[in-house]
C-alpha cells in the first residue's frame, strides 16, 4: 500500500500518449492556444522534430491562481497533472491530442530548451533496454 501522493513522471510532451489515463505526469510545453470559455490550454513541443502532438490542458482547477502570462501564446509552461483521455482531432488524422487535468502550472521562465530536450532524450534512452543484435 502506498502512503503519500502518487509519484510524478517527468516526460516529453510527445511521450504523453504512452501513459495510461490516470497517470500523473510533469511536462513542458509552449502555449499555442487558450480558450477562456472552456479553460483549455493547448500546448505543443516540436520535439522530436516533426512531432505534431498536442496536449489539451484543463486549467479549471487553477483559475483562481492562473496568471495571464501563463496563457499567452508563445509562453513555455511546466505542467503537473493527470492524463484524462485521448481525443480525436477531426481536422487531420495524423495529429494527436491528449487531455490533461492540471494540478499545477507555472511559467518556465528563461531556460535552455536544447539542454532540456537532451536530458529527457538521455533519460528515455536509458529507460529502454537495448534489444539490438
Amino acid at each position: 500500500m502506498q502512503n503519500g501522493p502518487v509519484p510524478t513522471t517527468l516526460t516529453l510532451l510527445a511521450d504523453l500518449p504512452k501513459f495510461p489515463p490516470g497517470s500523473k505526469v510533469r511536462f513542458l510545453g509552449c502555449v499555442t492556444n487558450y480558450s477562456i470559455k472552456t479553460a483549455l490550454l493547448t500546448l505543443e513541443h516540436n520535439h522530436p522534430s516533426g512531432n505534431s502532438f498536442k496536449a489539451l490542458v484543463d486549467v479549471n482547477l487553477l483559475l483562481n491562481t492562473l496568471k495571464s502570462e501563463e496563457t499567452r501564446i508563445g509562453t513555455w509552461v511546466n505542467v503537473i497533472g493527470y492524463i484524462e483521455r485521448k481525443t480525436q482531432n477531426v481536422s487531420t488524422t495524423d495529429e494527436g491530442e491528449l487531455r490533461i487535468q492540471a494540478l499545477v502550472l507555472w511559467s518556465s521562465g528563461p531556460f535552455n530548451l536544447d539542454r532540456y530536450e537532451r536530458s529527457l532524450d538521455r533519460k528515455t534512452a536509458e529507460a529502454v533496454p537495448d534489444v539490438g543484435g
